[in-house]
């Protein structure tokens, strides 16, 4: 069966499809993207601007164009942080599900990490053991752990590497004002769901995934005799103060890092490392499944039983 998967992001609309069947691995087949950037467009008052509505709905219509060019036979379409937090959001996508006749509906934070966390827990098996899972999204942090493929705890906090840039960092390079204003910020927040997960610092593994994070993978690889596979404790600190030093058109250059996302990549870097400090994690190793994956494990496993 061939499934698409419309991830409406913080940062971008991505269709994955896949061409997959209950118990069976889920083979990707064709990949459409568009670098939006919703965080940018939402006001001072928590609204999703009009300029920002009509480049969405665009960016919908062409994604379900590309969808119904190969063919999908189901399409599973998902919001995250962006229109989940925004004052219009619910009204912006009643209005895209009536025109597009889709059935776009809003993952919550714990929903993302719940997802997350299977995806990862297929990945890697159940000899993996106990995994600690984090992802970095445009919008927000999500964390679970647990041994079984639902986790024991399931959190997230509005620590996304887009929202942060738009809210803390100034300047180009980014004076170092901003750069304590954010960091202090990120220690707060953190600060609040420690308690949850102190308790868990001794999970068998500490896993990374979505974008973020396996570019940040590439870069301590590239610049630190890393593999790409995986991030240290040593190898993101000296990473993000490289990266603080850096303006934006230089961090653009870096490998795999896009001219949208090069302001985003030392936010990212900043979270990644105060979750490392803080929980005492040595090395995330990187999943390539994610949240899209894990919507297709979820529908799969649905349409099984």
């Amino acid at each position: 069966m061939r499934l698409g998967v419309l991830d409406v992001g913080s940062n971008t609309v991505h269709l994955q499809v896949v061409d997959t069947s209950p118990g069976a691995r889920p083979n990707p087949t064709f990949n459409y993207k568009e670098e939006l950037r919703l965080t940018q467009y939402i006001s001072d008052d928590n609204q999703v601007s009009q300029e920002g509505i009509d480049k969405l709905r665009s960016s919908i219509k062409r994604a379900i164009e590309q969808s119904a060019s190969v063919q999908t036979q189901e399409l599973l379409p998902f919001a995250t942080s962006a229109l989940r937090e925004a004052e219009n959001g619910e009204e912006i996508i009643k209005s895209i599900n009536k025109d597009f006749r889709i059935d776009l509906q809003v993952l919550t934070g714990e929903e993302e990490a719940r997802l997350t966390f299977l995806a990862a827990r297929r990945w890697f098996g159940w000899s993996s053991g106990r995994l600690l899972v984090i992802d970095i999204g445009g919008g927000s942090l999500e964390m679970a752990v647990g041994v079984d493929e639902s986790p024991e705890v399931a959190i997230s906090l509005p620590l996304g590497a887009a929202r942060l840039t738009n809210k803390f960092l100034k300047g180009d390079p980014y004076t170092d004002k901003s750069i304590r204003s954010l960091r202090d910020h990120i220690e707060e927040r953190l600060e609040q769901i420690l308690p949850n997960l102190v308790k868990h610092q001794e999970s068998d593994r500490a896993i990374a995934t979505s974008k973020t994070l396996r570019t940040l993978a590439r870069l301590t690889g590239d610049w630190f005799d890393g593999n790409g596979k995986n991030i240290t404790a040593d190898a993101i600190r000296k990473l993000s103060a490289k990266l603080s030093e850096m303006n934006n058109s230089e961090r653009a250059k870096l490998p795999g890092v896009s001219e949208n996302r090069a302001s985003q990549i030392l936010a990212g870097a900043f979270v990644a490392e105060s979750v490392m400090r803080n929980l005492d994690i040595a090395e995330l190793e990187v999943c390539p499944w994610a949240l899209r994956e894990g919507v297709v494990l979820k529908w799969l496993d649905w349409m099984e039983a």
